[in-house]
């Protein structure tokens, strides 16, 4: 089968599309046809080897994760002898990033736990976007922002996978005003995906523009705690789920001071993979969620389409799509 291979830490166009075995499923193992996959920060990340705790995960010298990908979605071809929460031809998706990745391969054989059946109406290349993106944005609002419905809202880093979707669910949540940062480029994006305001983080900055919120919601990370405790109302939390190390354990080891000192609570998303799938199937069959597709690109594409998405450039998320390649298999 065809694999992009990750061999050593650099950029990515290090990484490699070659010719790997195909696995075979272990007893608790699916081996599943990958339809599509989608890029994430840790993909980023895993080609350069930065910040310097992907190497304390990932290998200190060489990756000891050679096939990248933590998304999939695609059809179940073979179960091992003792899975028994699906069976051969089960449309399928997950995140992957605690069970090995691998997601930028023709084949995947993964834990079945890591995986959830995909809505008969949802299209593989949107199911790709959902598993980690969606969670991320469940889980802050819902589990550390804990959101209620009249509240006011802010999303910084708006345009990509979690803001995109997570402006959708706060809106189903009942929030009652949100607004996106982000940059100009994708301000269209924004509003059309149902952002009640936009701002150019550019053009103005959102922790001096006198406005206050009740949660904020950061896919960026780039500023001091304080700065966003600056903007929230009374008994207001922020939440970050990725940026900056340095910010996020800011963020980590000021939140309790912070708390002491204000009515504010300052929280990090420990992401708990696949755990609310079944909410997120829920929603997208509703009809409260549509994902924005950055693309698809193809397989062949990974390397550039990393670069592309490590620029910041991208709006929703990035997919790949091998049903081309699998249709000439």
């Amino acid at each position: 089968m065809k694999a992009i291979v990750c061999t050593r830490y650099g950029s990515p166009e290090d990484l490699e599309l070659r010719d790997v075995e195909k696995p075979t499923p272990q007893d608790n193992e699916v081996l599943v046809k990958v339809h599509a996959t989608s890029i994430n920060d840790w993909d980023w990340c895993l080609a350069r080897g930065k910040p310097f705790y992907i190497r304390l995960l990932c290998g200190l010298r060489n990756p000891t994760v050679t096939i990248p990908g933590a998304e999939v979605a695609g059809t179940v071809e073979a179960v091992g002898q003792n899975v028994n929460k699906f069976q051969v031809g089960d449309a399928v998706y997950g995140d992957l990033s605690e069970s090995g990745f691998g997601g930028f391969a023709e084949y995947v054989s993964v834990h079945e736990n890591a995986l959830a059946l995909k809505p008969a109406n949802m299209p593989f290349v949107e199911a790709a976007t959902i598993p980690h993106a969606a969670m991320l944005a469940i889980q802050s609002l819902r589990d550390k922002g804990h959101m209620r419905s009249g509240q006011k809202l802010l999303i910084n880093g708006a345009g990509g996978g979690v803001g995109t979707l997570g402006v959708q669910i706060a809106k189903y949540m009942g929030a009652t005003e949100v607004t996106g940062v982000d940059s100009a480029s994708k301000l269209d994006l924004m509003r059309s995906v149902g952002f009640d305001h936009v701002i150019d983080y550019k053009q103005e900055d959102f922790t001096k523009n006198g406005q206050r919120y009740d949660l904020i919601l950061d896919t960026k990370t780039n500023r001091s705690p304080f700065d966003y405790t600056r903007v929230l109302s009374p008994h207001g939390t922020y939440v970050t789920v990725g940026g900056a190390t340095s910010r996020i354990f800011q963020a980590f080891f000021l939140g309790p001071l912070i708390r002491r000192l204000s009515t504010n609570h300052i929280r990090v998303t420990d992401l708990k993979p696949n755990k609310d799938l079944d909410y997120a199937n829920q929603l997208f069959e509703a009809g409260q969620i549509k994902p924005v597709v950055d693309g698809p690109y193809k397989l062949s594409e990974v390397p550039e389409a990393i670069r592309y998405f490590g620029e910041g450039k991208h709006t929703g998320k990035v997919v790949i799509s091998l049903q081309d390649e699998n249709a000439a298999n």
